[in-house]
């Protein structure tokens, strides 16, 4: 199981896999080339700092950049230390792991800019040398800069799974239960995904909150020598953004959030955002190819019913049930320049009665590389998500969700009302507030950039941050489009108003547009 919210580049990162590794026998290729007790975490809230000061051990620290272990040309690694837990900064510390291209133009240097690629459970050490090419003009003046924060990848990553568990659980759990057995099944599923979580992560699982990833940054920024906070978030990383915000206002520098996570929705509110943002966007993509979106998204609904019962074979063995058709839709959705792809997977699905393309997108929306590994991200990506979040709602009121969410959408409200009791089932953790927490009075301004199109962060949402930043700090970029975030959307409008910011100071009037 896995929510729907992704970071524009950390897509992109998986599309690139989708394109040179899948196709299907339709004659049309791409190109080529886990049941535990609760346990309180003892973080302090979002909504105060951390009241003990930290070490000089830690404050004083210089990172060690060298080469990194992939042999990238022009990047260094290092590491940071932070403390496991906030309350007690000078007891046990974890290492996150930070990725590094200096500025070019040094006698301009501003400092240092921090990427956040969202997910969560994104790794910035990974994603920020694949799309550096899209931040070239920022690197004149920046030192261009990532991590993988807490809970992902190499630092101290979350492991809940192996990757036979999680392709049984792809091949044997339906995300939409019509029976009472397959919500047995279900439910039992997000136990179990959570009891892994407890024994093989166990240590750092009550500390992997948005809160302290805040934190970190704060401790990241004072490491790095910079008198404030430089940032830009995407997805979750606005969340992120968001948060830092609240915690540091005085630190804040120039500073963008684009694709933007609604600060004001509890789980089921952000359940809701997405199943109206999904819809919304393949409303658009029928459009685009001429089909009325009612019939279209009837004919969609259909399909998925169809392999509910009967999924179709493809060439690899595997059989494309209705869970992997559904996530195989969702993935293209995050970006215009992928629905030609939709189009072919759902021809190949009606006419040739095969499921390759489809679940080559769904293959690389979940990380499944071609020899059946699947990366860490989804299990960060839950821990992360269940320690922030308190509210966990229960298979009752999911159930009572259900009729209103297909109402709203009748291909992915479903999975979607499950999800919000299915995702943090009998999770090991007591998640910590009940919504993120934004409110920033005293920063300084924050460019809240939201896409009319997106559907994985609708953009509501943007609107809402803005707000929830405060009078003066939040000022309201819109980029009237389709896909998930507008830096990365192929907008030149956008890219000029965030870049003229970032380098030069220049912050857009409240309530711009770019078409």
């Amino acid at each position: 199981m896995h929510r729907l919210i992704r970071t524009g580049s950390f897509v992109a990162t998986a599309a690139l896999v989708l394109l040179t590794g899948c196709d299907s026998d339709s004659g049309t290729k791409p190109e080529a080339k886990d049941t535990t007790t609760p346990a309180p975490t003892s973080s302090a809230p979002a909504s105060r700092p951390t009241g003990s000061a930290l070490p000089a051990s830690l404050t004083s620290q210089k990172p060690d950049w060298g080469h990194c272990k992939d042999g990238r040309s022009g990047w260094t690694c290092a590491n940071v230390k932070v403390p496991l837990d906030y309350a007690h900064p000078a007891g046990a510390t974890i290492s996150l792991a930070l990725v590094r291209k200096e500025a070019k133009d040094k006698s301009r240097r501003l400092g240092s800019l921090l990427f956040n690629f969202g997910g969560p459970g994104g790794s910035g050490v990974d994603i920020l040398p694949d799309a550096a090419a899209e931040y070239g003009n920022l690197n004149t003046r920046y030192d261009l800069v990532s991590w993988d924060p807490r809970g992902v990848s190499r630092s101290a990553g979350v492991v809940c799974r192996t990757d036979s568990q999680q392709a049984g659980a792809e091949r044997d759990i339906d995300l939409t239960p019509d029976t009472p057995a397959e919500e047995a099944a279900y439910f039992k599923d997000a136990a179990d995904f959570g009891q892994g979580c407890e024994e093989r992560s166990g240590k750092v699982l009550p500390y992997v909150t948005t809160s302290n990833t805040a934190r970190d940054l704060d401790l990241m920024r004072t490491v790095l020598g910079d008198a404030k906070l430089n940032y830009f978030g995407f997805s979750y990383g606005t969340e992120l953004g968001g948060t830092y915000a609240h915690l540091f206002p005085k630190n804040v520098g120039r500073t963008v959030l684009d694709a933007v996570v609604d600060p004001t929705a509890d789980a089921v509110g952000h359940a809701r955002n997405q199943t109206i943002g999904f819809q919304r966007a393949l409303d658009d993509y029928l459009k685009s190819t001429g089909q009325d979106p009612k019939a279209g998204t009837a004919k969609i609904a259909a399909l998925l019913g169809r392999l509910d019962k009967k999924p179709l074979p493809t060439k690899d063995g595997r059989k494309l049930n209705q869970s992997l058709a559904l996530t195989g839709i969702v993935m293209p959705l995050y970006s215009k320049s992928s629905w030609s792809y939709l189009t072919q997977g759902l021809r190949e699905a009606e006419q040739q009665g095969t499921g390759n393309l489809l679940l080559g997108m769904a293959d690389a929306y979940n990380d499944r590389d071609e020899n059946g590994h699947y990366s860490t991200q989804s299990s960060s990506q839950r821990a992360i998500d269940c320690a922030d979040t308190k509210n966990h709602p229960t298979e009752a009121q999911a159930k009572a969700l259900l009729p209103s969410f297909r109402e709203l959408s009748p291909v992915f409200g479903e999975f979607l009302a499950w999800d919000t009791a299915g995702w943090c089932n009998k999770w090991p953790v007591t998640g910590e507030l009940d919504h993120p927490v934004a409110s920033a009075q005293g920063a300084g301004q924050v460019l809240v950039v939201g896409t009319t199109g997106d559907p994985a962060t609708p953009y509501e949402g943007a609107r809402k941050m803005a707000d929830a930043l405060g009078a003066g700090v939040g000022v309201l970029l819109t980029n009237k489009g389709e896909g998930h975030g507008a830096y990365h959307g192929g907008s030149g409008c956008v890219a000029k108003k965030v870049d003229g910011y970032l380098l030069d100071g220049r912050v857009p009037a409240d309530g711009t547009t770019c078409s």
